[in-house]
């Protein structure tokens, strides 16, 4: 089957849409999926400007939503026609994914990270040539075929185009605060950076019952959608002295931080603005160095620092629960997304980056219509 794609040649180039893309036949264990819709995250943009070098050519894009179209002969628990949503892909069968926790698979580079399906096979080809997927998904194409633990089923009545970015930039922010973290009732966090993960976070967090929720960007426009989604105060890092005004609201500083920018100064600031005891989680895609300061800033208050990777998540749970609270209006995650034709990926990705536009989404099936 030939299929329509947006290639990235090599690092640094833009996307490219291209017909005549062969996809790879639908496995065992397979789905294949027609996209109607993918969002755009900050990890798309990392490896298509080569911060973090996939191989190339490259298909990217893994917050896909769409609909079943083929199932193979060893898949139960998919057929035509379900709608899913697509996030990484997990062994399912490791120590770590029977614990409970599956963004520590041990088969997650093996089946996420090296251009490849599961079985080592290309899942795309063009003229004789092989071309890398991203998380055994690459959404940024009209069909794809997935393993079925790369699919979450969900029903027929939801917006296909709204809930494809639940797969990867929500449910990270949600699951670090649902999962790792776990706050009490009455803790207090801070959030460094109002994207989609920010914002995502600070929801969870006041779904947790946290009282003192702090929104910390350069960007007021953001700050305001942030207070509007759950932040209680907010900081202008170009305005206000971040880790002196966190520490006059709270006393001596906030249970918990999260660090969505990877931006080394602010990753400084979120250990600092820690109470004794409390845990930073760093949560950015990016090759910047982490400096945490003197070994005392740590020990000497007894402060932790995380490492947290697709918010702990396991999608087939974590996805319909966020589903369950946005229906509830309890996680209006849709409020962050803007829509782009197919054809605008490159725009869209350039809103992304300049921070215009917290999640941009890709119409990839214009004549999709909602609950049907």
């Amino acid at each position: 089957m030939q299929i329509k794609a947006a290639v990235v040649e090599k690092p640094g180039a833009p996307f490219t849409i291209e017909d005549g893309i062969n996809l790879h036949e639908v496995g065992p264990n397979d789905l294949r999926v027609h996209l109607v819709a993918s969002g755009i995250c900050h990890s798309d943009e990392v490896i298509r400007s080569g911060e973090t070098p996939l191989s190339y050519p490259a298909i990217l894009g893994h917050e896909g939503a769409g609909i079943v179209e083929e199932v193979g002969n060893a898949v139960t628990d998919f057929a035509p026609g379900d709608h899913v949503i697509l996030s990484y892909y997990t062994d399912g069968t490791c120590d770590k994914c029977l614990s409970g926790h599956a963004g520590q698979c041990r088969n997650y580079t093996k089946g996420d990270l090296m251009g490849t399906r599961p079985d080592g096979d290309y899942n795309f080809s063009k003229d004789g040539v092989n071309i890398a997927n991203m998380l055994n998904q690459s959404s940024f194409a009209t069909t794809t075929v997935v393993h079925q633990r790369n699919a979450v089923k969900v029903a027929k009545d939801l917006d296909l185009r709204k809930i494809g970015p639940l797969g990867c930039g929500f449910v990270t922010g949600s699951g670090t605060v649902l999962n790792a973290l776990q706050p009490r009732p009455g803790q207090t966090i801070a959030v460094f950076g109002t994207g989609a993960v920010g914002l995502a976070a600070m929801m969870a967090a006041k779904i947790s019952g946290c009282t003192k929720i702090i929104a910390i960007d350069r960007n007021d426009n953001r700050l305001a959608l942030a207070k509007e989604l759950g932040a209680t105060h907010t900081i202008n890092t170009t305005k206000q002295d971040v880790v002196q005004t966190i520490k006059e609201w709270t006393g001596d500083g906030v249970d918990f931080t999260i660090d969505t920018t990877g931006v080394p100064a602010l990753t400084k600031m979120a250990i600092d603005a820690l109470t004794t005891g409390g845990t930073c989680a760093g949560i950015a895609v990016t090759a910047n160095v982490v400096r945490v300061g003197e070994w005392s800033d740590l020990s000497a208050f007894d402060k932790h620092f995380v490492g947290v990777l697709m918010g702990d998540s396991v999608p087939q749970l974590d996805i319909p629960r966020l589903l369950e609270f946005y229906q509830l209006g309890w996680f209006p995650f849709d409020k962050t997304e803007k829509f782009f034709t197919f054809d605008q990926i490159n725009e869209a990705n350039e809103a992304s980056k300049s921070g215009e536009v917290i999640k941009p989404v890709l119409i990839i099936d214009p004549d999709y219509q909602p609950g049907k």
